[in-house]
């Protein structure tokens, strides 16, 4: 595998011992009435480290892959944005204030999100001895699936709200026609699909979310 990593390939247990307790911290504070409005703010503070660290584990630099970033976050973004203003594509929601700045109503860290969240299911089901069409469409499920133990946290923290209304089906199909079409471009450009920390970002990434369910 071609080690042309930002992060050496050495650090990457000190990195995941600190990503590990971060996500653990992360759970416990925001389910403590005191100090969750603290750990609130953390949180797309979280999600830009989880990505950049992502990144720095990165092997293979070529231009595919970087266009591969800009074009996830790009879609990521602005296919929010349409789901914000019109209510097409996910359903009726708005974003409260726990994920930051925001542009056009959508926080700025949702496109890299995006990105995060392609290239971890991307990598890991890219292991798998399957045809890359069920990859493809394996690894979107796995998106949806964390989405639905994120949904009720999500609106819980004050992520983004449905304004009372149950979480719409439209919303899960939004999210897997989105991801599908991204990871099938994923899955279409040519650079290497290894990264050592995607499958422990994906474990903590459901722990996290799924710990916050049962609260």
């Amino acid at each position: 595998m071609p080690d042309g990593s930002l992060i050496p390939q050495r650090a990457f247990r000190p990195v995941a011992v600190v990503l590990s307790l971060a996500y653990l911290a992360g759970a416990v504070g925001l389910q403590s009435p005191v100090l969750a409005p603290y750990f609130k703010l953390l949180v797309p503070l979280n999600l830009l480290a989880s990505l950049l660290l992502l990144l720095g584990f990165h092997t293979d630099w070529r231009r595919s892959f970087l266009f591969y970033c800009a074009l996830a976050v790009l879609v990521g973004f602005w296919v929010e944005v349409l789901g914000v203003r019109t209510g097409y594509v996910f359903g009726q929601y708005a974003y409260g204030d726990t994920l930051g700045w925001k542009l056009f109503d959508v926080p700025l860290v949702i496109g890299g999100n995006w990105l995060m969240l392609t290239y971890c299911f991307g990598t890991v089901c890219d292991r798998l001895p399957l045809p890359v069409y069920l990859k493809t469409a394996i690894a979107a499920s796995l998106m949806v699936l964390l989405d639905v133990f994120i949904e009720p946290v999500a609106v819980r923290l004050d992520f983004w709200t449905w304004f009372g209304q149950p979480i719409p089906l439209r919303n899960y199909v939004g999210w897997w026609v989105v991801s599908i079409t991204l990871l099938a471009i994923w899955y279409g450009l040519a650079f290497h699909k290894q990264n050592r920390l995607a499958p422990l970002l994906l474990i903590l990434q459901f722990l996290f979310f799924i710990s916050l369910n049962f609260v």
